[in-house]
């Protein structure tokens, strides 16, 4: 399969690919950035593979996602425009995290999985514009403890 151009936001934690997704503004990057700094310091290995726009396709089964070369290595920091940062080329995608808005936000969340290019991969809601909330859960979804 080709190659399609989606909106969001990519970075490798350990072996964990993860794509966040949502709507413009509720801050995939500043997540991003976030869980990036937060496992760096722990000692766990992560970096970003894309921000803002990402070439995935279905490769056997796996979602793959990687930068356009263009944007490769680049963040885009609110109000400082894009600044160079350490990437890895590509990752398979293992988890979602879809930015919601808070006041959509379910207070408990069951399992789900959201099929992208025909590839289910697990999904969680996390709401937009809260790291200090986001760091935890996704730390206690990828089971690395210390959640905080």
């Amino acid at each position: 399969m080709q190659p399609e151009n989606i909106h969001g936001t990519a970075i490798l934690i350990g072996d964990c690919g993860i794509l966040i997704t949502g709507p413009s503004g509720l801050g995939k990057t500043t997540l991003a950035l976030a869980l990036i700094d937060h496992c760096s310091q722990r000692g766990l290995f992560s970096r970003l593979i894309g921000d803002d726009q990402l070439y995935a396709a279905d490769c056997e089964g796996r979602l793959v996602c990687r930068a356009p070369v263009s944007i490769a290595g680049l963040v885009e920091v609110p109000g400082f425009g894009p600044k160079p940062i350490p990437f890895e080329p590509s990752c398979v995608i293992d988890l979602i995290i879809r930015l919601v808005p808070a006041g959509k936000m379910a207070r408990f969340q069951e399992d789900c999985s959201e099929l992208v290019f025909g590839v289910p991969v697990p999904r969680i809601d996390l709401a937009g514009r809260n790291v200090a909330a986001a760091l935890p859960a996704v730390m206690s979804r990828l089971s690395i403890a210390p959640f905080l």
